[in-house]
């Protein structure tokens, strides 16, 4: 059996999201050749399910509000250079590629105009959404609008396994005095089961986020920290993995799967309050429920550590001056589904793993450290949030570094090799694969979520951060012996690069002894 085929492009992206479709949109109109490469279909990604908007400018807005909004959110470690850069052009790239190139259909009031969401930490309303499905419909208008491209070559159902590099896969000992650089990906065939080599001028990494290597999170499974594992396994440079921020309300019931309750609903007036119907946000911060996510997110903590209980309650039907099913159509249908109405009785909530603030270190071009490598949005540390990520821009991150990262590649597109193909192998399958055993990985995933949820949450000590050293460096010799034997397979790939990532957190959080925005440690 041929266990290699080879693909040819000017730019690899690895993921389908905001980030990566921005990009491979805006490199193939710069008319470049683009591969883009995703683990299930095209529209599976964290953008798809945000929920929240995209910040762009409000009625009496200006960017120096934005950029006094984003840097206080951002706990004093924010860049202000990029920060400065997403506050003036991002609302411009909203206007020009999602609303008039792609044809975004974000709501408007009953007079036509845009309507703007107010969420925690914003001084103005300045929220572009469509209804409470604003990821959904950007990435289902982002698909379409890709899809009519010729150039852009879309690999559904392809699971990336590792960044190609040279001189470290070269077959040839002269490379070892070449400057490290990436040239493409080896990338699993789901379906064939084959590992295919897709050598490219250049890659950008937009493999989303981490969130799905804890226990309560409200990432689509799928989000197992994959572009934080194969950079870090390159040696490109991260930095602030220790700032995960908590989402502090997904929806709290069995069968509920981390579903988001937006923060736009605190900003339309919900109240969090404990089980016996007192409030308490007053008691932790002067802005009260719209305090920034971190802080909600510990006092949801404490009062549930404090009460015993697994939950607080977000009421809106007490508060609202808006139609709830109008506004939140998504969301009210959610928790109806599940018996819960909105509109009478408050929701069960709990915090839970949201985003991470940290990442890859990229310049303002997107470009990493290592040569040829780019990357956008949450896989990426941009050092727009700091130590904690403002409400709604992440998707403008995305759309920003997305579009910069290609326009770059193509302003300074470099085709020259510094290698031969014939001398980077094709993939090597052991000589006796052992069969994955499912029940096995299910419960090493447990063990990485729940050490992660316990000793690397909202609240940490050194203590715990130890204790999760210690048992995850176990863990992670452990997969990586039964990786290097096993059939392989998806489940496979994504066990390998979660707790390599996981390992990546807890051991930035230990090195780390200032509690700081979403860093909390005693």
């Amino acid at each position: 059996m041929n266990h290699d085929n080879i693909h040819f492009c000017d730019v690899l992206v690895i993921g389908s999201g905001i980030a990566g479709l921005s990009a491979a949109v805006t490199a193939a109109e710069s008319g470049l050749d683009v591969i883009v490469v995703t683990k299930g279909s095209i529209e599976e990604s964290n953008t798809f399910y945000a929920q929240g908007g995209i910040v762009t400018m409000g009625k009496d807005d200006s960017p120096e509000l934005l950029i006094k909004d984003i840097m206080d959110a951002g706990d004093g470690i924010s860049n202000l250079d990029a920060v400065k850069m997403i506050a003036c052009e991002g609302p411009v790239l909203v206007e020009e590629f999602l609303i008039n190139k792609v044809g975004v259909p974000f709501s408007r009031t009953k007079n036509t105009d845009y309507e703007y969401a107010q969420e925690a930490s914003h001084s103005k309303r300045r929220i572009l959404h469509c209804m409470d499905s604003t990821g959904k419909a950007i990435e289902e208008s982002l698909v379409e609008y890709a899809k009519n491209i010729k150039n852009i070559r879309i690999f559904t159902d392809y699971t990336a396994i590792d960044l190609l590099t040279v001189p470290h896969h070269s077959t040839n000992p002269v490379s070892l005095y070449i400057e490290p650089q990436c040239i493409g990906a080896y990338a699993l065939n789901n379906k064939s089961e084959q590992v295919e080599r897709i050598f490219s001028s250049y890659t950008i990494l937009a493999t989303g986020g981490p969130g799905g290597i804890y226990l309560h999170t409200t990432n689509p499974p799928g989000a197992t920290g994959d572009g934080f594992a194969m950079a870090h396994r390159t040696g490109a440079r991260m930095i602030n993995m220790e700032y995960i921020q908590f989402h502090p309300t997904s929806l709290f019931h069995k069968d509920a799967d981390g579903f988001l309750i937006s923060e736009a609903v605190r900003g339309e007036g919900a109240r969090l309050k404990t089980r016996d119907g007192e409030t308490f946000m007053e008691k932790y911060s002067p802005l009260g429920d719209l305090a920034p996510r971190d802080e909600v997110s510990r006092a949801i903590y404490e009062e549930m550590i404090k009460r015993g209980d697994a939950y607080v309650y977000l009421d809106i039907a007490s508060y609202a001056k808006i139609d709830i099913k109008k506004r939140f159509p998504a969301i009210y249908e959610k928790c109806l589904s599940l018996e819960i109405d909105m509109l009478k009785s408050p929701v069960p909530v709990v915090p839970a793993a949201h985003y991470g603030c940290g990442g890859i270190l990229v310049d303002n071009h997107g470009r990493t450290s290592l040569k040829k490598l780019y990357a956008a949005g949450e896989v990426t540390a941009t050092g727009i949030h700091g130590a904690n990520r403002l409400a709604s821009t992440s998707l403008l991150e995305g759309l920003v570094w997305g579009i910069r990262s290609a326009r770059h590649i193509a302003n300074n597109f470099d085709n020259t090799k510094s290698y031969k193909e014939s001398e980077i192998p094709p993939w090597r399958f052991p000589v006796r694969e052992e069969e994955a055993d499912p029940a096995l990985i299910q419960q090493d995933w447990l063990s990485i979520r729940s050490t992660m949820w316990n000793y690397v949450g909202i609240i940490r000590t050194v203590k715990r951060l130890e204790r999760a050293m210690a048992d995850l460096g176990y863990l992670k010799n452990r997969i990586d012996d039964f990786y290097r034997r096993a059939h392989l397979e998806p489940m496979v790939i994504n066990l390998r690069n979660g707790i390599r990532t996981a390992l990546i957190i807890a051991e930035a959080a230990f090195t780390n002894r200032n509690s700081r925005g979403a860093h909390f440690i005693k």
